[in-house]
């Protein structure tokens, strides 16, 4: 493992000059990042499904899953609280976008989303196939329907319930051989994947948003490097840089492929193999992690739409703020069940205090090149979450 983090550093470096000096080249070759992609996400729905059902079989009782799932789920609300609260800190001491006009104007549109009502979101979260939704990889219709799954199988005789156990494990670790195989090229992967990037958007870009840019990243390195270590050293009563040294690998491969999803095959591997954190917990925690905990996006979230105020000269109140702050915390955690979820969170938080949509085309130029940096701090926030839910959660293990 230690060899192939040296090299995927070294791609990552070796990249962006390569995107830059040779763009057609790089664009050209863009097929080589979609296979290590496709391979990754190939992965997803099976590991998914088989590590949940084993993390909560494996529990023994719903004793247990009760203590689990609830403190996961009052974590996820209190770093995203932090994340949030850094992010609206972050924006109004900068105070960027008032007074600022761009003579940029993005060749790209709004796309179109749907709104859904109360009712269509809380049915979006229950499969009415099950068949179509592993085919179609919606992940919490999936995560939902292999924890009824599991909880059943608490409830049956315990040589039947061995026997789906031993299936469902079976798979995970077979999972987990196939994903050894695939990450052997992830700095292939990485090095076509942000050659790529860097050709299609180009660098001068980061010069035309540079104090929107420099802002969102001091903010995410903050939540990154202070926030997360500082609960996982006095909760988790872990070393931080430790815990960092032995799961980075998933961290960079996070950034390489902006996808909390994708990365989660390898997420689970060093999580379980690097960080010494239980397989019930690991198996549990992350791919609930995946969908419902994204403290970078949700800290990226709160700046965007402060930064579109500022620039559309709308003079926010302390209960605009509020509300925006609470929108943010319930919209990300929320939004695991809604495609397209990181437009429609934005969508959501700027039409609770009425602002226009006019300036979201903008924040897209930039938001394939941030969204590398905050789907980074969204995989290393369910890394310092599963490592301290497992220094706290008390079962065999």
């Amino acid at each position: 493992m230690k060899k192939s983090e040296n090299l995927t550093i070294i791609a990552i470096f070796l990249a962006i000059p390569f995107g830059y000096l040779f763009p057609e080249i790089a664009l050209s070759q863009k097929v080589i990042g979609d296979i290590f992609l496709a391979s990754l996400k190939m992965l997803i729905v099976p590991l998914i499904t088989a590590s949940i059902f084993v993390a909560i079989s494996g529990l023994g009782d719903a004793k247990s899953l009760k203590n689990l799932g609830t403190k996961a789920i009052f974590y996820y609300f209190m770093t995203t609280t932090l994340a949030v609260s850094v992010g609206l800190v972050a924006i109004n001491i900068s105070q960027i976008g008032i007074g600022e006009s761009y003579s940029i104007v993005p060749d790209r549109e709004v796309p179109e989303v749907k709104h859904l009502s109360i009712n269509e979101f809380l049915l979006s979260f229950i499969p009415t196939n099950i068949v179509n939704s592993l085919a179609q990889g919606s992940i919490i219709q999936i995560i939902v329907f292999t924890s009824l799954l599991a909880v059943a199988s608490l409830h049956l005789e315990n040589s039947k319930r061995e026997i789906l156990y031993s299936f469902f494990d079976s798979l995970n670790e077979a999972m987990m051989v196939i994903a050894k195989w695939v990450i052997k090229f992830t700095p292939l992967g990485v090095f076509s994947l942000i050659s790529y990037i860097i050709a299609k958007e180009g660098i001068d870009v980061l010069f035309i948003l540079s104090n929107y840019i420099l802002v969102v990243l001091l903010a995410l390195a903050f939540h990154g490097m202070v926030t997360l270590p500082s609960l996982l050293y006095f909760i988790g009563k872990v070393s931080p840089l430790t815990y960092f040294k032995q799961v980075k690998s998933a961290v960079l491969l996070a950034f390489s492929t902006a996808s909390s999803s994708a990365t989660l095959p390898l997420t689970m591997k060093v999580a379980q193999e690097e960080g010494k954190v239980s397989k019930k917990v690991a198996g549990f925690v992350l791919p609930l992690g995946a969908t419902m905990n994204m403290d970078g996006t949700a800290l990226y979230q709160s700046i965007a739409v402060l930064f579109m105020a500022n620039l559309a000269g709308v003079d926010l109140s302390f209960i605009d703020e509020v509300l925006i702050f609470v929108t943010t915390i319930f919209a990300s955690v929320g939004a695991a069940g809604i495609p397209g979820a990181g437009l429609i969170m934005m969508m959501v938080v700027l039409d609770s205090v009425g602002l226009p949509h006019t300036y979201i085309p903008l924040i897209l130029v930039v938001d394939r090149i941030l969204d590398m940096f905050r789907t980074a701090t969204n995989v290393w926030g369910d890394l310092v979450a599963t490592k301290i839910l497992d220094t706290k959660t008390k079962f065999e293990k």
